[in-house]
């Protein structure tokens, strides 16, 4: 039986490049390599496209060619450089792992889009509304889904301290993770928060506070019917919760765990479940995401977030909540194939 030929594109030159290719040595050892031949896409920090064997600690200095994704529907793949002539390899699917803004904000999707290669995930528009958390918030209020209250700055924008309800949390609107976060207990901690958030965007968010715990909801398939894996509960010991900020997060978190089950009551996680299977809907999504959300004491569920790509690497969260609802990340990517390939020939 022949292969499907896969590309699988990580690294990237956001801020979340080491969890990108963390996710996709993840990946590789998930890979069922009879159903599919695997052509690593590597992009560098500065952007710069490679295709390499394994996505290994050193794949860009160990025999990485340069190559790049045609937008010629013609070639419906790759052209790699080879002696200063082009080789062209056909793909039948593509797998994005690149997270952050030009992975999983639409521009990938858009280049993906024009190379007329079926990819896993959200589509253009999609990827950009879950990538703005002020779009998130705007369509998923306007389809009466709970959600934070929020004000946006734009550029260097004046905001008078004195009229917001602290605490709040500042963050930039476009950024993945929790770089340049900041929780804001009063007035004189604001200027601080408004800089490291600048240091990610122009767009700036500021939210309240939401007192509750932090829920999460693995989805997969299409919006139709989409696939709810077990519901996850981040545990925190202080501060708050900042995904993938540690030096070592395969060791653990400095201040949170993950408790997969949630230890709530099956009604909050039938609710819990069903939410996120309405979020996913509204917003547009496909594919697979994970919905981030609070859970108050009152039992109300309010969105928090929206990942498109969420990270697959040996500590994420997806793939864990996957695998507890009885789906490993080898399911997982066989679904993501199918369904996506399907999806095509309609």
């Amino acid at each position: 039986m022949n292969r499907l030929k896969v590309g699988i594109v990580f690294g990237g030159s956001s801020e979340e490049h080491p969890v990108s290719v963390k996710s996709a040595q993840e990946v590789a050892k998930n890979l069922n390599t009879d159903k599919y031949e695997p052509y690593w896409i590597g992009i560098t920090q500065s952007g710069a496209w490679k295709l390499c064997d394994v996505p290994g600690t050193d794949w860009e200095e160990e025999g990485a060619r340069p190559v790049a994704l045609s937008p010629d529907r013609s070639v419906h793949g790759l052209l790699i450089l080879e002696q200063g002539r082009f080789e062209a390899i056909r793909l039948d699917f593509v797998l994005p792992l690149v997270h952050g803004a030009l992975g999983e904000g639409g521009a990938l999707q858009g280049l993906l889009e024009l190379s007329g290669i079926p990819y896993a995930g959200c589509d253009v528009q999609s990827s950009a509304i879950c990538m703005d958390k002020s779009l998130t918030y705007t369509v998923a209020k306007s389809a009466g889904i709970a959600t934070p209250n929020f004000r946006v700055i734009a550029g260097n924008e004046k905001v008078d301290a004195d009229q917001l309800p602290y605490p709040v949390f500042v963050k930039p609107a476009r950024s993945g993770s929790s770089f340049g976060v900041s929780k804001v207990a009063g007035k004189e901690d604001l200027p601080g928060a408004l800089d490291a958030a600048r240091q990610y965007d122009s767009k700036i968010l500021i939210e309240e506070a939401v007192v509750g715990s932090e829920i999460g909801c693995a989805i997969l398939g299409d919006p139709s019917s989409p696939i709810a894996g077990e519901v996850d509960r981040v545990a925190l010991s202080h501060g708050f919760f900042r995904i993938h900020q540690e030096d070592s997060p395969e060791t653990g978190s400095e201040n949170s765990t993950f408790i997969v089950p949630a230890d709530i009551s099956e009604e909050s996680r039938r609710l819990v479940q069903e939410s996120a299977k309405t979020i996913y809907r509204t917003l547009g999504c496909q594919g697979l995401a994970r919905v981030d959300m609070f859970l108050k004491e009152d039992g109300q569920v309010v969105l928090n977030e929206v990942n498109t790509l969420p990270g697959m690497t040996s500590y994420s969260r997806y793939p864990r909540m996957m695998a507890a609802a009885g789906l490993p990340l080898s399911d997982v990517i066989d679904r993501l194939v199918s369904m996506t390939l399907n999806r095509k020939k309609r």
